[in-house]
């Protein structure tokens, strides 16, 4: 039986890849394992790619690591370019293989994608799990219903969900053998994996590096010398203290049931509080898999139609760290620079956007989007949700961030500040998070002249804070 293994993007692994070892042992007794990527224009497209410059930085070096290794253990992986539903089909036909084998995702466009090439192949589709701990849809509540309060759901599934042993890496990829190789020389166009330049994007050298290795070097880091802090750590914005493993479970280099296999090895609270992380990744996808709309609309529907400012000039100083308010800015160029922000920054600067500023949680949602490498469509939206109130199991809309007293508690040295906003390095640590309130003198001597060196506040607190709930009150008003 030949079979075709779909790598699409979330799997850029060889190790604890179902839809790979499934055709492996399929092979072991007859048949060929045809291994296809394809360079799909719905994110490969030249004006696409530049729409996730780091993301897409990311993946082509995981793919370049995936190809390698298949390489190094025999085999070889089919890079081909066009549409995946005119694509995969074709192969399939082509190559007379006997089924088709992938891994499931969760968002809405992909599933529709699914549908298509499954109604186009003359064989089956298997989609298998490996995005997630646990299959989708399968943790439910007591009526059947899916959960939209993560706590009972963590809950749940920890009592129901039994979570087994990572499929190791196989040890050998069987090459193709004479016919099917005859067959990939005469209908398939293969093509080396594109380069940065090719797609217009420009190197972003501060990015974390992709690929397996790296992943699992990263992993191995984390738990050997920081899950067991992680608990306290996890909030300090100027350490290293989170798992920094966002990005390898996004993009499959890792998959999840190998990352908490790994984590399940420590004891204590840090090992506990990075498992219920690991469970907070695996609600939201459960979420956006039982309301695919959520990309879309907000899940209360008091939120519908809310009356969000355009505000174009202060979404500008949000995007480009020039609020005034320095944990925010920090964020900004965080995320412009690196590719990633912080959690705890993630929760201040989103709540800056959507209540100081009373600007669409879409809007700040979509920027994270285009410049997070770990950027992952459940995760995202959940999180920008979570932090404008209109998500499941969300902060309580009247809850509203004081950028000055977060910077303070989560920043308390100022290192955070300091590594990105250069321009209040000298500043006094008592006035780093709020430097308007610094003395003439003690601004002098730091070398800042307020409006100038560094913005005032755009918005004043106060201020800001009752214009929203005022805003809030009235809409969401029974």
């Amino acid at each position: 039986m030949r079979t075709l293994v779909w790598f699409r993007g979330k799997d850029l692994r060889i190790s604890d890849h179902a839809p790979l070892a499934s055709a492996l042992e399929t092979a072991a007794t007859e048949g060929d394992v045809v291994c296809v990527f394809t360079l799909d224009p719905y994110f490969f497209e030249r004006t696409r790619a530049l729409e996730l410059p780091h993301r897409m930085q990311f993946l082509l070096e995981s793919l370049r690591a995936l190809e390698e290794n298949i390489a190094h253990l025999g085999g070889k992986l089919l890079v081909v370019e066009g549409k995946s539903v005119d694509l995969v089909p074709k192969l399939a036909k082509d190559l007379a293989v006997a089924r088709v084998v992938a891994q499931a995702w969760t968002e809405p466009f992909a599933r529709a994608r699914d549908r298509i090439v499954r109604e186009r192949l003359h064989v089956p589709l298997e989609l298998v799990e490996g995005e997630l701990l646990t299959t989708h849809g399968t943790v439910r509540t007591g009526q059947g219903e899916p959960f939209s309060v993560y706590t009972p759901f963590a809950r749940a599934f920890r009592r129901d969900v039994k979570i087994g042993k990572p499929i190791p890496a196989p040890k050998v990829i069987p090459a193709m053998g004479p016919a099917l190789t005859k067959l990939v020389k005469a209908h398939v166009a293969t093509r080396p994996v594109p380069t940065l330049g090719e797609l217009g994007i420009t190197e972003n050298t501060s990015l974390v590096r992709g690929g397996e290795r790296a992943a699992r070097e990263r992993l191995a880091s984390f738990v050997s010398s920081r899950i067991a802090r992680y608990d306290g750590a996890r909030d300090l914005l100027a350490i290293e203290g989170t798992s920094r493993l966002s990005q390898d479970l996004k993009f499959g280099v890792l998959s999840p049931r190998a990352v908490w296999t790994a984590a399940a090895k420590s004891e204590g609270v840090g090992a506990e509080k990075f498992a219920n992380e690991l469970l907070w990744r695996e609600f939201t996808h459960h979420i956006l898999d039982a309301r695919p709309n959520l990309l879309e609309h907000p899940f209360r529907q008091g939120f519908r139609n809310f009356p969000y400012l355009e505000a174009n000039a202060e979404w500008a100083a949000w995007v480009e760290g020039k609020t005034g308010y320095p944990v925010v800015d920090a964020a900004a160029r965080e995320l412009l620079h690196d590719g990633y922000v912080h959690n705890r920054a993630r929760m201040i600067t989103a709540s800056f956007l959507t209540k100081h500023l009373l600007i669409s949680y879409r809007r700040g949602e979509a920027h994270y989007m285009k410049f997070l490498t770990d950027g992952d469509w459940a995760q995202n939206n959940a999180g920008w949700q979570w932090s404008a109130g209109s998500g499941v199991d969300a902060q309580p809309y009247f809850r509203v961030f004081n950028p000055v007293t977060q910077g303070q508690k989560f920043d308390p040295d100022g290192g955070y500040v300091k590594r990105w906003i250069p321009e209040l390095a000298k500043l006094d640590t008592k006035y780093l998070h709020a430097p308007w309130e610094a003395p003439p003198l003690v601004l002098a001597a730091a070398g800042i002249t307020l409006g100038k060196t560094y913005p005032r506040p755009i918005v004043d607190h106060t201020f800001a804070r009752d214009r929203f709930l005022k805003t809030a009150t009235a809409h969401l008003k029974p």
